[in-house]
């Protein structure tokens, strides 16, 4: 019997022994919250397409009328000085201002004939190389001139832009006859009087050859367009712009 009670006592020990033991919180079950996970970074599409949506395409052969801010001469222009021209009217595309007038045009000169004293007329070929806007923003440009309304006695005569000054062959012959007519006059009496007539008749073949010679070989007139001339000015090749900053800067320039 005490054997018995023994292990009576022994049995009830060991449960009361795992009932007091604390079972272990299995993983997962945990109550904090969750820390939150961070907004997901735009990806480089879409920043792609934002920068696209203010991306505005100026074609090839757009023309945009400038005003010159300094005088140009085949007489005395160099290859490589600069020229300054600006817009004079706002360039709009699909009802947006994308070129404000008053934007500055900037390029070079890349070629300077003068006029030659028997033949060649004076030419003079530029380039425009950048376009800078109100606010300082700057695009490069491959644009060239296309035509100068504003300037007379001169046409563009190439797609590359060349100006060239008209003919002047009729002034210089009726300058030669004139001229000639007037050595004729004066060779004439001067030979006159010192050899009678064949004097005079020498005297005024030599007048009259001196003065057509005078006339012929004088140069032709150079190429000049004078402050605020109008030149039309064709873009060259597509250029692309910020069209925010356009935006910003037409309303500005309002």
């Amino acid at each position: 019997m005490r054997s018995v009670m023994q292990t009576v006592w022994a049995v009830l020990l060991v449960t009361g022994i795992c009932c007091c033991q604390t079972t272990p919180a299995a993983p997962g079950n945990a109550t904090e919250p969750a820390a939150a996970s961070p907004a997901p970074a735009p990806s480089e599409a879409q920043a792609n397409e934002a920068a696209d949506r203010n991306a505005i395409t100026i074609p090839a052969g757009t023309r945009i009328p400038l005003g010159l801010k300094q005088a140009i001469s085949t007489k005395n222009a160099r290859e490589g000085d600069p020229v300054y021209a600006a817009t004079t009217f706002p360039f709009v595309m699909n009802d947006r201002v994308v070129v404000p007038a008053g934007t500055y045009i900037q390029g070079k000169i890349t070629r300077v004939e003068r006029a030659g004293r028997i033949k060649g007329r004076a030419e003079i070929l530029m380039h425009f190389t950048s376009m800078i806007f109100p606010s300082g923003y700057t695009v490069m440009l491959p644009a060239s001139v296309q035509n100068t309304p504003g300037a007379e006695k001169t046409s563009v005569k190439d797609s590359e832009g060349t100006i060239r000054q008209d003919s002047d062959t009729g002034k210089k012959v009726e300058d030669a006859a004139r001229n000639g007519a007037y050595g004729g006059a004066v060779g004439g009496i001067g030979g006159g009087l010192g050899g009678g007539l064949n004097g005079a008749r020498i005297g005024a073949g030599a007048g009259a050859a001196g003065g057509i010679a005078w006339a012929l070989l004088k140069r032709g007139n150079d190429v000049r367009l004078e402050v605020g001339t109008s030149i039309e000015m064709e873009v060259l090749r597509a250029i692309t712009i910020d069209g925010s900053r356009s935006r910003r800067m037409a309303s500005v320039n309002r």
